[in-house]
């Protein structure tokens, strides 16, 4: 009987534990979303960036979640940027950083949907994850540099949302 005084109390004990930790955690996060017009300008200006450069590419917005948010290419780009630039995006969203930093990185090689090669950036501004945007078409430096782009189009828009 004593012993199982003992092991309610301790089981008690850890109970009120847990419940005094979680009674300080907020029961809901909130996240911020990039709204269409916004997705649509990084992508634009990534798109525009290229261009101006000799290179017909496509890129994507992807959410923090993965999720396409905002697609273009260029009626010249190869069919094969299309999925490309997605995939490039959904990888610097999801790892939350740029392909370029993950390239190395041979255990995701078989990560579904991941696909390591030099042109995804994170949508991060001001402290805030949006998501991911990403280039296929050019050369894999110029990609990233013109993913940058698109971000760098609409940072002071982000940096001053409420």
């Amino acid at each position: 009987m004593k012993l199982i005084n003992q092991s309610a109390g301790a089981l008690a004990l850890a109970f009120s534990s847990v419940t005094a930790v979680y009674a300080e955690a907020p029961v809901a996060v909130t996240t911020r979303t990039l709204a269409a017009h916004i997705a649509n300008q990084i992508v634009v200006a990534a798109v525009n960036e290229c261009s101006k450069r000799g290179f017909k590419v496509s890129s994507a917005v992807v959410g923090r979640d993965g999720n396409l948010q905002a697609y273009l290419r260029d009626p010249l780009a190869g069919p094969h940027t299309i999925l490309v630039s997605q995939r490039k995006a959904y990888s610097a969203a999801t790892l939350q950083a740029p392909t370029s930093q993950m390239a190395a990185r041979q255990d995701l090689n078989f990560a579904p949907g991941i696909l390591l090669i030099i042109g995804g950036v994170p949508v991060n501004v001001g402290g805030v994850f949006y998501g991911g945007v990403a280039v296929a078409g050019a050369d894999p430096e110029v990609d990233e540099q013109c993913a940058q782009a698109g971000v760098e189009a609409v940072s002071e828009a982000l940096e001053f949302a409420e």
